[in-house]
């Protein structure tokens, strides 16, 4: 259903036919990707069901293409405003690059770039830009400040058990607000400002995934870029970076820039709070592997920053509290450090001409979904001597039947199971496919059943066609 609106919209704005449309992996949102190709063009379409949010995306893009501030170009938008297209940026995030390369020049050129960037759109990008059509809140206030506090104090303190007097902890957060508000904040605030949401195109940095941006101070996006966790940048490289950041600052505006560094640092803190308070939500909650990947570097940064940085104001209670989770117990688990047993899953395809296949595990099988009900491409002659990897078939089977549908609420029964299994650290499940001869539908289902569950946990998939292997045809 995604995939013909999104077709259809490209076919409107380009007056061509979109010859391809991939699913993209998801991220940390409920947003859903496609990368859509013809011929002569290419977009990204994004389906999202919360309108307000997409609206504020595509508002907040036209405001920064007028002020030559490099975003993504939005094409156009579904009537509900639930589906639109935007300009393809490729596939290379400065995140990718810091993970391939480490920081090296090339990275650090890139970041100094993103920091210029990011100091024009947060101070010229503000100007005459109407703030109230910010969502899902405005401003960076004392309310929006205390949901990201309470959400590390019970989606992660809390969950790891961390003891505190909730008095005063939040007479902590009280004076952290305090000292935060008394900074001006009349620019826009990007809010999630990190190499995630940067993209490298024609050796240019863009920014994306801003809409949740809202009127605000400055440091806080410069400690969300620099002091993000899967990044590792190292410290005296961060203190390098922000020092040229203040640079770019104190040419568009007057700063004082010993106070600016200074309640910088009570930015990074309110930002390492925020990031644990998400990670405990998306990792120890919902058990996402890249957010539980994430919790060791991020207590390192926090490691760092009490041993290093001393604020103007003092925390006594948070400060408890952050000393008891970086020498916490429930971070060296077996889970946390990489020694546990991973879950691995097996995605299988087979003839229902043979038996179901066996469970080598030990655990008397795991899923069996019937593909019969689905077109069968090998009953016409075009279509025989192929398999299920074949672009004819594969085509055949996205345009001809339902397949996706199929897929679609298959992904949702297995996700529960994933899902329970990652968070009692089962070891093994396994997953078939069959169909009449194992050679089509069975082989394309479990194809992309594989690539799905890769995708989106990043565990170990073994794919086996069991069928297309007894002939010999080891593909």
């Amino acid at each position: 259903m995604h995939e013909e609106i999104l077709k259809e919209l490209f076919k409107q704005y380009f007056n061509e036919d979109c010859t391809t449309i991939i699913q993209l992996p998801q991220a940390g949102s409920d947003r859903i990707y496609f990368r859509l190709m013809s011929t002569a063009n290419a977009a990204i379409g994004t389906y999202g069901k919360d309108t307000k949010e997409n609206e504020t995306f595509i508002h907040h893009t036209k405001h920064f293409h007028q002020k030559f501030i490099t975003v993504p170009q939005i094409y156009c938008a579904s009537e509900n405003k639930q589906y639109y297209l935007q300009q393809d940026l490729g596939d290379t995030s400065l995140y990718s690059i810091i993970k391939s390369e480490g920081i090296t020049e090339n990275v650090k050129k890139h970041l100094k770039e993103v920091l210029q960037q990011l100091a024009y759109l947060q101070i010229r990008g503000a100007e005459h830009f109407n703030f109230e059509t910010c969502y899902p809140i405005q401003e960076f206030n004392r309310s929006s400040m205390f949901w990201d506090l309470n959400s590390f104090k019970y989606y992660f303190a809390r969950v790891a058990r961390a003891h505190f007097s909730e008095i005063d902890l939040n007479d902590d957060f009280h004076k952290l607000c305090n000292y935060l508000l008394e900074e001006p904040n009349q620019y826009f605030m990007f809010r999630d400002c990190q190499s995630r949401n940067v993209m490298i195109h024609q050796d240019k940095p863009y920014f994306i995934d801003y809409q949740g941006g809202r009127k605000g101070p400055l440091q806080y996006d410069a400690a969300s870029l620099l002091w993000q966790a899967g990044a590792k940048i190292p410290y005296s490289v961060r203190e390098e970076l922000f020092d040229y950041y203040a640079q770019k600052v104190a040419a568009l505006i007057l700063i004082d820039k010993e106070d600016f560094k200074e309640r910088y640092y009570a930015f990074v803190l309110i930002r390492m709070l925020q990031v644990l308070g998400a990670y405990g939500f998306r990792g120890l909650i919902e058990k996402r592997s890249h957010f539980i990947e994430s919790i060791i570097p991020a207590l390192e940064n926090v490691k760092w920053f009490l041993e290093n940085i001393k604020l103007k104001i003092e925390l006594p209670e948070l400060t408890n509290v952050l000393q008891q989770l970086i020498v916490s117990d429930a971070f060296k688990m077996e889970k946390f450090d990489g020694s546990a047993k991973p879950l691995k899953i097996d995605v299988n395809s087979f003839s229902f001409k043979r038996a179901i296949p066996d469970d080598t595990s030990g655990n008397g099988g795991g899923f069996v979904f019937d593909c019969r009900g689905i077109l069968n491409p090998g009953r016409f002659e075009p279509y025989k001597q192929l398999h299920g990897k074949d672009k004819p078939v594969i085509e055949f089977l996205e345009t001809k039947t339902k397949v996706k549908d199929f897929l679609e609420n298959i992904y949702k029964i297995i996700d529960i199971n994933i899902q329970d299994y990652l968070a009692r650290d089962f070891e093994h499940l396994q997953i078939n496919f069959g169909c009449t001869g194992g050679q089509h539908r069975s082989v394309y289902c479990a194809e992309q059943t594989a690539k799905y569950i890769k995708e989106k946990y990043n565990i170990d998939v073994q794919l086996k066609h069991i069928e297309r292997e007894l002939q010999g045809q080891f593909i």
